[in-house]
């Protein structure tokens, strides 16, 4: 893939000094509550921009993409954004904990080229809905800048890349998320260094992690607007410590005739079921259950833990070995498809034993995600949902395995843990990379 620095837009330190309240999530992970949080952390915070709000009055939508577009231009004006005076690449950490262990992804941000899938250089792992690329499209048409990172990961076995954009402290931003985990910023303008991240980037494959529906986006403007082939990435190794990917476990509603005991008796045609204890704190049994699992993924089979009601104990479902070929995979899957947990969940039980299939997922109608195993488990115990299924996560080499195959992963196969901040730094289409721009 090839790379290129470029003169990015970020926050003025001397203008905004705490750059904790003025960053946001990328804007799918945002909801209506939070959009509202962030409004009024600060009356710079880049979701004004990035994900603004209706207001009263507002025709058809369009004017929260004339007022992101006013906000841009008026902070650009008032020196509240700047633009940094060379073309740069951008190393960007991430530390966090996970459990009880701290660690920290490394990666740096650049301008990507754009690839059609097909040319078989950014490799996708989920569909794509319309919605979301119409909203984007209209805010990069109408704002003409490339706000939203791309997380993309590219194979490092040798750690070159992590060696060639380790930065010079101190940082340039530092930040915390809504979470608190931090989030640094360097800047690394030397000509010869950035030669050589292009020198190992140039024919490297990468997939994309989180992004897909800005990367679709980028595409369509590509087409109508010749000569944008750059889209803003921050690019990280799949080797490297930090590559944390958590499940999304599944939530159940309005799904007719459900009843645990006749979903544990359809089961039993494929899976071991084996009763666990109720514990009286929800978030006690939903680690209890994700220990069961990680168990027997460490044993070399997949379970399922399922949970329903306030007084039911939760349950485990083990595949059988012999069970796996009896299992109706939808035709062309190959075998590394077909042992992914989530796979295994959709087209053993979900399919099959509750009648939820994948026009059903697409209408999300039937069946919520939470990255959470304790919110799934308090949420079922409380009777806000009919049930719940945690599962195991893809492993990062399962997840390169399928998607170097050309096969997606079935909705909502990744949860990537942290997400990346907007508003670190920012690109405006009509601006070149030259140093003189």
């Amino acid at each position: 893939m090839r790379v290129e620095p470029f003169r990015g837009y970020r926050y003025n330190p001397a203008r905004v000094p705490d750059l904790s309240a003025v960053l946001a999530p990328p804007y799918d992970q945002i909801d209506e509550a939070i959009q509202a949080e962030l409004y009024a952390r600060d009356p710079w915070n880049v979701v004004r921009i990035t994900y603004g709000r209706e207001e009263p009055g507002d025709d058809g939508g369009q004017n929260k993409y004339l007022r992101a577009r006013a906000y841009l231009d008026r902070w650009i004006a008032e020196g509240i954004l700047v633009r940094d005076a060379e073309p740069a690449l951008y190393p960007y950490h991430q530390t966090y904990r996970i459990g009880a262990e701290t660690v920290t992804r490394r990666g740096f941000i650049a301008l990507g080229a754009l690839a059609e899938y097909a040319e078989g250089v950014v490799l996708p792992h989920e569909r794509t809905h319309a919605a979301p690329k119409a909203d984007r499209l209209r805010l990069l048409e109408t704002t003409g800048a490339d706000t939203g990172l791309l997380f993309m990961l590219t194979s490092d076995p040798a750690g070159e890349l992590l060696a060639a954009t380790a930065p010079t402290p101190p940082p340039l931003v530092e930040a915390r998320d809504r979470r608190g985990e931090l989030h640094q910023l360097w800047r690394l303008t030397d000509r010869a260094a950035i030669a050589r991240v292009q020198t190992l980037m140039a024919g490297r494959r990468v997939i994309i992690a989180d992004g897909h529906h800005r990367y679709e986006t980028a595409l369509e403007y590509r087409r109508r607007t010749p000569g944008a082939d750059l889209k803003l990435t921050a690019m990280f190794t799949l080797e490297a410590p930090g590559l944390t990917i958590l499940p999304n476990h599944r939530l159940l509603h309005n799904v007719e005739g459900f009843a645990l005991a006749s979903l544990l008796a359809r089961a039993e045609r494929w899976f071991e079921v084996e009763c666990c204890t109720l514990l009286a704190d929800p978030v006690m049994e939903a680690a209890a259950l994700l220990s069961a699992l990680d168990s027997h993924v460490r044993s070399g089979r997949v379970a399922i833990a399922v949970v329903a009601g306030a007084e039911d104990p939760g349950h485990l479902l083990t595949l059988r070995p012999e069970a796996f070929d009896r299992i109706p995979w939808p035709t062309g899957t190959s075998r590394p498809w077909r042992r992914l947990a989530v796979s295994i969940l959709h087209e053993g039980l979900l399919k099959p034993v509750l009648g939820i299939t994948e026009e059903i997922l697409h209408r999300k109608t039937h069946v919520d995600y939470t990255s959470d195993a304790a919110e799934a488990v308090t949420l079922v115990r409380k009777g806000s949902y009919q049930g719940g299924f945690l599962i195991p996560p893809t492993a990062p080499e399962e997840l390169q395995e399928v998607v170097r195959a050309g096969e997606l992963l079935p909705q909502k196969s990744t949860h990537f843990y942290p997400k990346l901040l907007d508003g670190l730094v920012f690109f405006r289409l009509g601006d070149t990379t030259g140093a003189a721009a």
